[in-house]
């Protein structure tokens, strides 16, 4: 399937100024799938598109898929039939194939033009799945129960899901497991409240945007008498106070749930009637904090408690997925517009003052430390989810119920730690200088061939100061080219005495490696008559053959 990737991926490298040609890309598509016989197993073809991290379930993919499906139904396939393929699946023609394809082709294109987001999936997911085995060890914490609901969920559950702005998905774990949204459902709904631009203002006229420094269920305002943020219970309630005001409770409830409907790109979303009688019962702090704020005039003007508090408590009461989740995660990931679906949600400026309040806010008395750590935007609740944004790349949602002193999962946590450690998603790790980690959005081969080509250049240059940052961001001074030539093959060869020296001196690089056409660094300063280099290089293999002892 790489093969056939790298062949299809041949069409990015035609001139732009070329139209297009879906015709054309649908012939060599069915010349690379197809079998001696002239046709294509379907179930080649979905794995193909797995490959990418499409399913077949997408949305985006379903009229063909369903066409697929009504020449399955319109000829059943047998062991003795030419539509069976060599395991006994469906087969197609030529013609057939392009019929069943082309209401999707864009989609099917990019899946195999390896033109998603994240190029190397298969690798991702390695990874990924990596992490998610080193997290399941992680058995510290408590599940919540000051909620009996909740305190029923097993300690073991463990689910992790992925979803890129392309709609890449992978999961592992206990991904289909309902469960509440309880505070993740905070950034959504104020999000949802400045659906209209002349939103975005108004919601700040009642509620701050700074971290509190508190607990966050805590009865306490900021200076200007106002909840300090819409992350913690005061100002989410305020927030729901705002929420659609002029419609009724139930009208109010089913527009939230649309509108969570259209950022699950339709996937589960259900409600927890149990969890919601259990909310409410166990709602003494919820309901001081809302009098406290009625106190001072924290609310609209005709806000009615009591149905604010019933409001907010659904809310916290709607369950999702892991599968779920991730969307919603991946639409605020893609600027308010669901991955699955294609439909903006919201707009980008809500998008982005909630993705703000996400990172400073989001992770309750643990924020700062989760900034610094992680620096991410991400929300956590006390049913052990987290959901993860990372901007323009992707949402995760994590689930696992046992919390840590803060509510937050502890393997939700330690998941989100080493997933930092491994790609470059923390919000400053692309400073200059910083440690050197994977780049999921490039490819790897890209990768390399610009270390190539970055390490070959500073040599040729005799840049020392170029080489000297190279090796400290640890890369592979001894690296070469399709030639097999060395960043010491280039320096000798150019005479750069000064690059030549650092490479020996500093980097320790190998001065017998031999190119394509068994030269070797001294040769090369030899061939092109630059003795001062020749004897540098001579020098250093003398030490090589001789070292000084002690």
């Amino acid at each position: 399937m790489k093969n056939a990737s790298n062949v299809i991926q041949g069409e990015k490298e035609e001139s732009s100024d070329a139209e297009w040609n879906i015709d054309q890309f649908e012939d060599r598509l069915f010349e690379i799938l197809s079998d001696p016989n002239g046709r294509v197993s379907v179930a080649k073809f979905k794995s193909m598109l797995a490959f990418s991290g499409l399913r077949d379930t997408d949305p985006r993919l379903k009229e063909c898929m369903t066409n697929f499906e009504n020449v399955l139904q319109l000829n059943q396939p047998d062991h003795d039939s030419k539509n069976t393929d060599y395991y006994g699946g469906l087969s197609v023609d030529k013609k057939t194939f392009k019929e069943c394809i082309q209401d999707n082709i864009i989609l099917i294109s990019k899946s195999l033009k390896n033109d998603f987001i994240i190029p190397e999936w298969q690798n991702f997911k390695q990874e990924i799945d990596k992490i998610y085995r080193n997290c399941r060890n992680n058995t510290n914490g408590n599940v919540a129960s000051y909620i009996p609901q909740l305190a029923r969920y097993s300690p073991d559950f463990w689910g992790v899901s992925v979803c890129s702005v392309d709609g890449q998905r992978y999961s592992s774990g206990d991904t289909n497991v309902p469960f509440s949204l309880q505070s993740c459902s905070k950034p959504l709904t104020y999000c949802m409240v400045q659906s209209n631009d002349d939103n975005i203002e108004r919601v700040h006229k009642y509620v701050g945007h700074e971290p509190s420094g508190r607990s966050f269920n805590e009865i306490s305002l900021d200076y200007q008498k106002k909840p300090h943020n819409p992350m913690i219970n005061s100002g989410a309630i305020i927030v729901s106070s705002l929420l659609k005001p002029e419609l009724a409770l139930p009208d109010r409830f089913d527009w939230t749930t649309k509108m969570l409907s259209k950022m699950t790109g339709g996937e589960h979303l259900s409600f927890n009637n149990a969890v919601f009688l259990s909310e409410r019962e166990t709602a003494d702090r919820n309901f001081a904090l809302a009098y406290y704020m009625r106190e001072n005039k924290c609310f609209p003007e005709g806000t009615k408690l009591h149905e604010v508090l019933d409001f907010y408590f659904q809310l916290c009461s709607i369950e999702v997925t892991c599968e779920s989740a991730s969307v919603i995660a991946a639409t605020l990931a893609n600027g308010g517009i669901c991955p699955m679906t294609g439909e903006k949600v919201f707009n980008s400026a809500a998008v982005r003052n909630t993705l703000s309040l996400m990172h400073s806010c989001g992770m309750y008395d643990y924020s700062g430390e989760f900034a610094f750590r992680v620096g991410l935007p991400a929300k956590s609740g006390v049913s052990g989810t987290v959901l993860l944004v990372v901007p323009n790349i992707m949402g995760i949602c994590l689930w696992s119920p046992p919390l840590d002193m803060w509510g937050n999962s502890c393997r939700g946590i330690q998941f989100c730690q080493e997933l930092v450690n491994v790609y470059n998603f923390h919000n400053y790790d692309n400073l200059k200088h910083t440690e050197k980690k994977m780049d999921p959005t490039r490819l790897r081969i890209d990768t390399l061939s610009q270390d190539v080509v970055n390490i070959l250049f500073g040599a040729f240059n005799g840049d020392v100061s170029a080489l000297r940052r190279y090796y400290l961001l640890g890369l592979d001074m001894n690296i070469a080219d399709y030639d097999g030539r060395t960043a010491l093959h280039v320096a000798a060869a150019e005479g750069q005495e000064q690059a030549v020296r650092f490479l020996l001196e500093m980097c320790n690089v190998n001065v017998y490696t031999k190119d394509r056409w068994g030269f070797t660094p001294l040769e090369e300063a030899e061939r092109f008559e630059h003795p001062e280099v020749a004897k540098l290089l001579i020098s250093s293999m003398k030490k090589m053959e001789h070292p000084e002892t002690d």
